[in-house]
């Protein structure tokens, strides 16, 4: 009899040993094809003088780091969660800022690409004079700024909890954003910072889009540059409501943790993980990737090893 049961438990232990591999494969595998689509759009961004060069090109491209460097920490956080790898809270807080510090230079990049639509719909002969490289550069340093200075902020708070009370500073769980919330003030910023900053990102794009349905009803607009506009406008709304969707991933996988099994929880959290962290890391690549012009024929020239590809390039407007 005993032996009956040593052998289920050995059986249950197999089949759960496998379960958790075949998940972890299944999650893995759309993150290798993700990582190497968005790292040959980086590639691509560079290989050419005219992507070098123009504002909007230069905004991608840090949109498309961002992405890239977010998803890969997700998915280390991920695969060390599926190993039951338990850091000490010094490295699960570096991990847990570098990740919030990347999906926090998305939104905001996010917003500088939509005022850069605004500017090319709104006020087409200025365009050039106000979107400059040297302004975008400047953009960008403004957006990793704020980004740090909100990740400064962070660990501030974090150095306020008395760690010398902890017996020690491994963790007792998988590491995750959820978890270095230490103490309340680390918990209330995160939520007051959060709903600022989407909120703000959320008028400013819809106002945006406000603007450019107004200028394209004008006689003198430019009928399908302003609809380009507004499709890509609308597409940043929902890259947005995404990035939303995966900074409340934790506190979703807690609420669902109430109401159903550890089992069913583990098959949750690999379908949570494609759809709701990597699925919007790549969205950019099938925005810009297929829908730009200029883009698309040099990413599919790099995407296919180099061999030819048929379709021609063309400068979008």
């Amino acid at each position: 009899m005993l032996r009956a049961r040593q052998s289920q438990g050995n059986v249950t232990v197999g089949l759960v040993f496998l379960e958790r591999v075949l998940f972890s494969t299944l999650a893995t595998a759309p993150y290798c094809i993700f990582f190497f689509i968005n790292v040959t759009l980086l590639f691509t961004l560079r290989s050419k003088a005219l992507f070098r060069d123009s504002s909007r090109y230069v905004l991608l491209f840090n949109l498309v780091m961002a992405d890239t460097l977010q998803m890969t920490l997700s998915q280390l956080l991920y695969l060390l969660a599926v190993c039951r790898v338990l850091l000490t809270y010094p490295v699960c807080g570096l991990l847990v800022m570098c990740a919030s510090l990347t999906n926090e230079i998305s939104a905001l990049t996010l917003v500088a690409m939509s005022l850069e639509r605004y500017v090319a719909v709104c006020y087409p002969l200025r365009h050039a004079a106000i979107v400059t490289i040297r302004n975008t550069a400047v953009a960008v340093a403004v957006v990793w700024l704020s980004s740090l200075l909100n990740v400064l902020t962070r660990v501030l708070l974090l150095l306020d909890f008395p760690f010398e009370k902890l017996d020690t500073l491994q963790m007792s769980n998988f590491c995750s954003l959820f978890v270095m919330f230490l103490g309340s003030m680390s918990d209330d910023y995160d939520k007051a910072y959060t709903c600022f900053l989407f909120v703000s990102a959320t008028v400013t794009i819809a106002s945006t889009y406000v603007g450019v349905m107004v200028a394209a009803r004008s006689a003198s607009a430019d009928k399908a540059s302003a609809r380009k506009a507004r499709n890509t406008l609308l597409l940043h709304l929902v890259q947005l409501g995404l990035s939303l969707l995966s900074t409340m991933h934790n506190a979703m996988l807690v609420a669902v943790s109430k109401i159903v099994t550890m089992y069913m929880l583990l098959r949750l959290l690999n379908v949570f993980y494609v759809f709701i962290m990597l699925l919007p890391r790549c969205l950019s690549c099938l925005i810009y990737g297929l829908r730009d012009k200029s883009i698309r024929p040099v990413l599919l020239f790099h995407l296919c090893c180099r061999l030819k590809v048929s379709t021609k390039t063309q400068v979008s407007p």
